[in-house]
């Protein structure tokens, strides 16, 4: 069988865990990656592979991988569907998922792609959860409750302010989808903690929530990948109240975003031109079997 070559585009947290799964997986092979600044300090771990700063550079990539930051994947997935491949990406300013979703979907059905967006744990499997939670009981509520652990989203967004060398954002459930972000910064010199937490606090990814910034001499010190995530439905089936189902998961972060990025990348080459999230995908297309074996093997 013709494996799927994929390339990861960007090498940070969900790029390094990109390549792992990648590796896992029996139906891929990597195509290569792109970095910023190509091949110049490759590291180690890339080695056998081709590491490039433009994905014009590689051959015969059937699916970029996206590991960028959340802000530049709507140019990257116009860019490089229009190249004629296939995107996924994790995409995760809730707000905006619709707006991206219809302006992709015009690129994709003119280059005749496919683009899956918003492809992490949430938005992206949590909210697969949360369609077939509501779809149990049309009638009632439906509680998020993030953590505690580390957004690195929100991470990345603090590490783009003036005057922050780095940064940790850790999200803490108050409950009700109610939170709390409690943000860890290492300062550049001559910043002030005052300026920068207005700054961050003005910020899109916090204005709507309790955010408490600190000035730490190390963020390595203080980070920890692990995040999780509580979901609740209370509400009405047919006629009948009192229905109640939850989920829970403790994860890693950047590798369960890494993980769902393949699954989805897989399901992208099975999927007519358009662009997707993931409640609008066949679960068992993420799978690597054929539909028969998994039917026999989970249904």
């Amino acid at each position: 069988m013709k494996k799927i070559r994929a390339a990861v585009v960007g090498y940070g947290n969900i790029g390094k865990f990109s390549v792992e799964a990648l590796e896992a997986a029996p139906d891929f092979e990597i195509a290569g990656v792109v970095r910023r600044q190509g091949d110049k300090d490759k590291p180690a771990e890339l080695a056998q592979y081709e590491v490039v700063d433009d994905i014009t550079k590689l051959k015969d990539v059937d699916v970029a991988i996206l590991a960028a930051p959340t802000r530049s994947c709507p140019e990257y997935a116009e860019k490089i569907v229009a190249l004629g491949i296939n995107t996924v990406d994790s995409f995760d300013i809730h707000t905006s998922i619709l707006d991206y979703r219809t302006k992709q979907m015009e690129n994709c059905k003119k280059a005749g792609k496919v683009s899956v967006i918003s492809a992490g744990w949430d938005p992206g499997s949590d909210s697969i959860v949360r369609v077939l939670m509501e779809s149990l009981a049309p009638k009632g509520l439906t509680y998020t409750n993030f953590g505690p652990g580390m957004s690195m989203g929100h991470s990345v967004c603090v590490k783009s302010k003036k005057g922050v060398k780095n940064a940790l954002s850790v999200t803490i459930p108050l409950g009700e989808s109610i939170h709390r972000r409690m943000v860890y910064v290492e300062l550049e010199e001559g910043a002030t903690l005052e300026a920068v937490t207005a700054e961050i606090k003005a910020d899109p990814y916090f204005a709507n929530d309790e955010t408490h910034v600190f000035a730490v001499a190390s963020v390595d010190d203080v980070k920890d990948m692990g995040h999780g995530v509580n979901l609740i439905r209370k509400g009405v089936s047919g006629k009948t109240q009192n229905q109640r189902f939850e989920f829970n998961m403790s994860i890693n972060n950047p590798a369960l975003t890494a993980q769902v990025l393949v699954n989805v990348a897989r399901a992208s080459m099975r999927l007519q031109p358009g662009c997707y999230t993931m409640p609008e995908i066949p679960v068992i297309d993420m799978l690597p079997a054929s539909r028969e074996e998994i039917i026999a093997h989970l249904v």
